[in-house]
Order: C-alpha cells, then structure tokens, then sequence
C-alpha cells in the first residue's frame, strides 16, 4: 500500500526529536502512572454513571483529560498532541460514523417505504411472543449484521427494530447492546481475529495464516459457551427467570445450533465466515422449530394491555387473531427483500478480504477466487490493501504468481505526527521496551477507502433498494430521509469523534500501555486478567479490533515471559473478553442511545448493563484459566 506524504520538508534547524513513549513518568512507578492514566476513564465513568451527563459532553470532557495528560505528564510534544488528536476524530467519523449513518439512513428507508411496517407484521404473525422477538432479532438477526458489517450496525438496526415492535427504547438498546457479544469477535468477515493474526505471528515467528487459523480456533473454543448462555440471559433480563423458563425450548435451539455451527466454522474453515453461518442456521432452525412448537403463554407488554396472555395451541400453528392485518406472501418477500439485498452487496464487496477463497486452506486442499487481473504482484493473498486474489487453480501448492486486484485506496501519515528525513515520512512517535522487543517507530496513518469502505457498501444498498421501492411505486424522498438520518445521529457522531480521540491518545501517548503493563504483572492469574485487557481495550475503542491492535502484542508477549501459558491461549482470550467490553464502550452506548432515538439515555443504559459486562468478562477469564492450567491440551498451535 503507497504511502502519501502531508508533510512538509524541515530544513536543519526545525528537526523535530521522536516522542519515545515512556511508561512510568509518575515519579518513575508504574503502579501510579496507571492510576493517572486511568484519570479519563474516571471522568468517563464519573459523568455518564454518576452525574448522568449527556455521552457527548462527557466525552469532550475526557478528551481534554487524555489530551492534558499525554502534553503534560507523559511528555508527548503539543504537535503531536494535536495531530494525534485530531486522526482520533476522523477515525471516529471514517469509518466508524459512516457505516453507523448508512446503516440508520438504511433502516429508515424500509419505514419511509412502509417495508418495515411489513416486516414488524409478519414478525408478529411468526410469533406474538416479546421473548421470541428478541431471540430473533437481537440474537440471531444481530449476528448476521455482525458477520457481515459490524461497527455498531447490528446495534443500531437491532435496537431500532424492537424500539419499533414496541420494545420499551432503553430496554431494547440494552437487549441489542447485551446480544452483541458472542459474534462480535469474528464480526466484519472476521477482521478482529484477521488483525490479531497478522499482528501475533511476527512476535511467534509463525506463518501468519496458520497463526490466524489458530486464534481463530482458540476463540472458537471460548465463544460458544457463551453463545449458549446469551440467549437465556437476553430473556432473564426481559422477563425474568420464570418467563425464560417457559421457553426454554426456543433458547435452547437458538443458542446451541449458533454455538455448534460458530465452533466449527472458527476450527475448520477460519474467522471470515464464521458469524454469517452461524446466524442463518440460528435463523432457521428457530423458525422451524415455531412451526412445530408454541409456548403455553404469549408474553407482551404491560402496555399491550397484559403482562402475558395463558393461551394453550394445539397442532402449532400458533397464528395471532384477526386485528393484524395480512399481507401478501409477495409483499412480505419484497419487505424482507431489501435486507437480503443488504446482505449481498455486503458480502459481495467483503469477498476480496476472504483468505477462504484466495488460497486459504481447508484441509489438504487450497482454493482460489479465479478474478482476472492485470496487476501482477509478488505479494502473497491477503497482504492487506489487496482486495483481490486471482488464482484460477485447486491444488496444493498456491504460493506462486499471484495476480491482485486493489480497489482505490488512500493511505497518509497523519500530519503533525511524522518528520521527512532522507525524503521519506519518519514517524515522530516511537513505542519502547517492554511494549516492544525494541525501539520501534510507531506510525500514525490514516486510511480513507471510499469506495470498498462497509459504510459505502451499506450506502450502495441503500441506493439499490431505494432505486427498487421507486420502482414498485413507494413514495420514498431518498435526500429527505437521509437529511433526517444527519440530523438524528449528529450528537451521537459527536461523541464517537471525541472517544476515538481518547483511545488514540491514551495509546500513542503511552499511557494505555503503562496500564497495561501494571495489569500483565499478575503472574499465575494472567490468564484471568487477559480477559479484562481486552475488556479495556473495547472499552476504550469500542472495536474488538482496536483492542486486538491496542493489547494482542502486549498479550502475546507476557505469556511468552511467564513461560507456562501459550501466546495463543492469552491473545484469544484478548478478543473473548473485549467482546464483553463491547455493551459498555460509550461509542456504543451513543450507537444505542440513537438508534432507539433516546440521545442522552447513555446513563442509564450504562448502569443498567455494566454488571452484565463484569460478569461475562469473569466468566471468559474464568474459562482461560481451566483451558490454561487444567486442560492445555485444547490449545491450539500455529
């Protein structure tokens, strides 16, 4: 991938000295220069739980807090300071904002055109049940998005759509945001394991695919306990125990054929496609058990009038009266239409990222997508900025002749943060020992994929399917409704600029590895706090990705040093546990909040789902500690 340069050439007297990041600037401890570190998290937590502050106030907040700290006491360079401030933000709106708004402005195309009064419908006609809708939207429907976008997408639609069935809105955010964990670590065709991947087997000196088909094994044998346990868990937190109870069948389909199918995608295929399988088999196998099995009482909502209506079904069919009002088989396929063409477009423009069709192995036998090309490259499938792999051969040895196809891809130095030496960009920042095995140059760039970017392949489907309703004579104002979509997710973009700038402070300036460090020196228990790493790290980013980016390294070389725990086993765990950190990140609150039009209740979704995230994140830290020292065995090796 070339790199632009932004910069400017320096003459003798305006070179500009590297910022080596330093872990312990509080009086040389790193104990207290990780309580201080912490200081933005604390406003964070402070302002959102305590004082029930707007997210996008509290969020500029800390930001000013982490901007202080990394001038003032870590030492970065106001410059520099700056700059990195300033690439958090833009990361913030590219990419993270642009897939949550073309998500939204998608879903509110399908109401504009009344296709989601359709899908609500027949929803209803499926199953009248609440318990039942939510094991089929934020579970299950959930997941789906999750493989195939996610960057808050399955949260923002999920929440959206039983906001809209009649879902209490801060009930249903939290019922999103709780759903939102199993498939998070293999979400966006696998990227979060992909990453982790290809950052690991440099410090293993493993071949990067077989490191990333062996985390992607490792978290394929944490994850699906889980898988099992959500669904069971979303309904305890709708209805309670009893009402969980009584549709145990159901919970007990959704969450075991998941967890089966998540477990044998992630161990024998690898982490692209892990999610979308997984989620189209939950799909299915709940539907079909609907048409053979009803449960005795139909729970609803206070507010429909009963908590639950006893109702006793025989022959299954399960059908509710006739005040809903019956659409035809054609419309409803037109309805759902416009997800499955979501779907593809996705999908489609996700496929050049698959190692799984450009030489990935599967067995004794290595595929490949056979795409022609004119751009030959010595380069092996995969190495990122190739979307594309063009090999039109089966066989056992794909290591020669690669041809790839890029999509246009802009890469730069972030300016403010890198010096022109010898006429090329240097970056200003370095990361240093123990984060590292050496002095190492720490660049920050900044991405923009405009046209293979998730958000921009949302967009195109939104424009097909509007293209389509105009056609079947929806009155439908494509401009009016994504206006509406700006102005409704504006203070959420707000607050997603500023977090990101937090994390990219908090990681350029040093101060998220000095927490690190402080962590990592637990000895026999690591296994246990490498849940809580990656727990911070989504919590800090709100991306299982960054976590991986932020914390697999650190991960991979502490378990080297302890000596008697596997380096797969702890950066697995990594990306087990930041998914629990996922339904507590104030990115996603914000992605919640909004999606359910409740700007400003990131407060009390907060408090009402951190316990959730405490205990989950226990339970991963719990599992690596028996797979760690109880049976090592189910570790995998590259």
């Amino acid at each position: 991938m070339s790199v632009v340069d932004l910069s400017f050439e320096r003459g003798a007297m305006g070179i500009l000295l590297t910022f080596h990041q330093t872990y312990e600037p509080v009086f040389g401890n790193v104990l207290l220069s990780a309580l201080v570190a912490g200081l933005p998290l604390y406003v964070l937590f402070i302002m959102l739980a305590l004082l029930r502050l707007p997210a996008w106030i509290c969020a500029i907040t800390a930001m000013l807090t982490a901007f202080v700290l990394a001038w003032l006491v870590w030492g970065m360079p106001i410059g520099v300071t700056a700059g990195t401030a300033t690439e958090g933000m833009a990361f913030g709106l590219w990419p993270i904002s642009w897939i949550v708004l073309n998500a939204v402005f998608f879903h509110n195309l399908t109401v504009a055109s009344g296709d989601f009064d359709v899908i609500k419908r027949s929803l209803t006609r499926l199953t009248e049940d609440r318990r039942l809708q939510a094991l089929l939207i934020a579970f299950s429907f959930g997941a789906l998005l999750e493989g195939i976008a996610g960057f808050g997408a399955p949260v923002a639609i999920t929440a959206s759509i039983l906001a809209s069935l009649g879902f209490e809105p801060v009930t249903a955010a939290v019922l999103a945001l709780l759903a939102n964990t199993a498939p998070v670590a293999f979400g966006s065709i696998g990227i979060p394991v992909v990453t982790l991947g290809a950052l690991v087997a440099p410090i293993l000196h493993t071949d990067v695919t077989a490191t990333t088909l062996a985390l992607s094994a490792m978290v394929g044998r944490q994850l699906p306990l889980f898988s099992i346990l959500i669904p069971g868990y979303l309904i305890v937190v709708l209805a309670g125990w009893r009402r969980m109870r009584e549709i145990l069948p159901a919970v007990l389909v959704t969450g075991v054929s998941f967890a089966i199918v998540q477990f044998l995608v992630s161990n024998f295929v690898g982490p692209e496609l892990t999610d979308i399988i997984a989620a189209l088999v939950s799909m299915g196998c709940l539907a079909a058990l609907l048409r053979v099995w009803r449960p005795a009482q139909i729970y609803r909502f206070e507010a429909e009038g009963a908590a639950a209506t006893s109702r006793r079904v025989s022959g299954g069919s399960g059908r509710p009266g006739s005040e809903v009002e019956v659409d035809s088989p054609g419309r409803i396929s037109r309805a759902y239409s416009m997800y499955v063409i979501l779907t593809i477009v996705i999908l489609i423009g996700q496929m050049g990222n698959l190692p799984f069709f450009s030489g990935h192995p599967v067995g004794d036998v290595k595929t490949a997508l056979a795409v022609p090309a004119n751009v030959t490259a010595d380069l092996k499938c995969g190495t990122p900025g190739f979307k594309l792999c063009a090999q039109p051969w089966i066989g056992p040895d794909p290591a020669k002749d690669r041809q790839a196809f890029k999509f246009p891809d802009w890469n730069f130095y972030w300016p403010g943060t890198y010096e022109i030496t010898g006429g090329k960009p240097v970056s200003l920042i370095s990361r240093e020992p123990p984060i590292v095995a050496k002095s190492t140059e720490y660049p920050l760039t900044f991405d923009w994929n405009f046209l293979a970017a998730a958000g921009s392949l949302v967009l195109y489907a939104g424009l097909v399917a509007f293209l389509l309703m105009r056609l079947r004579g929806a009155k439908v104002n494509f401009f009016t409704v994504y206006g509406r979509t700006v102005r409704q997710l504006a203070l959420p973009i707000v607050t997603i600029a500023f977090i990101l700038s937090i994390a990219q402070l908090m990681n350029y300036s040093g101060m998220t590895s000095s927490m690190a460090i402080t962590l990592s020196k637990t000895g026999f228990v690591f296994p246990f706090v490498a849940a809580f790493l990656g727990w911070l790290g989504v919590f800090l980013t709100g991306s299982d990705t960054s976590s991986n980016t932020l914390f697999g390294p650190l991960q991979a070389q502490t378990a080297q040093q302890l000596g008697n725990v596997s380096p797969i086993l702890t950066a697995g765990t990594n990306s087990s546990g930041g998914v629990m950190g996922k339904m507590i990140s104030p990115q996603n609150l914000s992605v919640g909040a909004a999606g359910v039009n409740k700007v400003g209740a990131e407060g009390e979704i907060f408090r009402r789902v951190i316990g959730y995230s405490l205990i989950l994140t226990s339970l991963v830290g719990i599992v690596a500690m028996i797979e760690a020292y109880v049976i090592p065995g189910i570790v995998p090796t590259p």
